[in-house]
């Protein structure tokens, strides 16, 4: 076990707390860094607060980035967030759920906050399997951040460089949740919903549909709260 610092970012969803498991089994301390960016429903942060608590994370920090002064997604405005969607057509575009900057300006706030703490790690928890057509959820993407950060960092110009984990990035959404229930964590506990309706999940919205999808191909139930399944 190796005990090293290690940010990690945490929306309360069921692929960031699968990430969050897999950091602390692999050893790192865990601190985890999770944002109000001006999204439309409070119900992810305290659920990310939550499952903070419960694992026993270092430290949990959640900052504030108002992107919903910048608007262009339906996650941020009062744009209508696409439901029923067929599972082909959700990566034939990027839906208008896309948030402009979003996982950029998320990596951009962990490098710092991993520079300040001494950690040379930063795990989060994109998908380009199930990714609903989102160009920040790609490889190339973390890839490209990965160098960039290197290159303009203190730490990662004087020999002590960034490593970027992506460890749930080819996975299916079925193999996601059978590695997470191996590791022991609580799906109850966790939100995805785009559009929740009070505390309970629409069951209709793109990201409703790939987890219900995933929890049925991995026989299971998800114990998530629904409007509908």
């Amino acid at each position: 076990m190796n005990e090293q610092q290690a940010v990690v970012l945490l929306s309360g969803g069921l692929d960031s707390t699968t990430v969050l498991a897999i950091a602390q089994s692999q050893g790192f301390v865990c601190n985890c860094l999770s944002f109000q960016y001006g999204q439309r429903q409070s119900i992810e942060l305290e659920r990310a607060r939550l499952i903070a608590r419960n694992v026993g994370v270092a430290r949990h920090l959640v900052l504030r980035v108002d992107l919903d002064l910048i608007g262009g997604s339906a996650l941020t405005t009062t744009l209508e967030v696409p439901k029923d969607r067929p599972y082909s057509e959700m990566d034939l575009e990027i839906p208008v759920t896309y948030v402009p900057g979003r996982n950029i300006l998320f990596l951009a706030h962990a490098l710092a906050w991993a520079e300040v703490l001494g950690a040379a790690d930063i795990f989060l928890g994109i998908n380009a399997v199930d990714y609903s057509g989102y160009p920040d959820c790609r490889p190339e993407f973390l890839r490209a951040f990965e160098q960039m950060a290197n290159l303009g960092t203190k730490a990662g110009t004087t020999g002590k460089p960034f490593c970027f984990h992506a460890p749930l990035i080819h996975l299916s959404k079925k193999e996601i949740i059978l590695k997470g229930r191996e590791l022991g964590v609580d799906y109850g506990l966790t939100h995805s919903c785009y559009d929740p309706v009070g505390d309970l999940a629409c069951g209709r919205c793109d990201a409703c549909r790939l987890r219900l999808q995933g929890f049925r191909e991995a026989g299971l139930l998800d114990p998530a709260p629904y409007v509908s399944r």
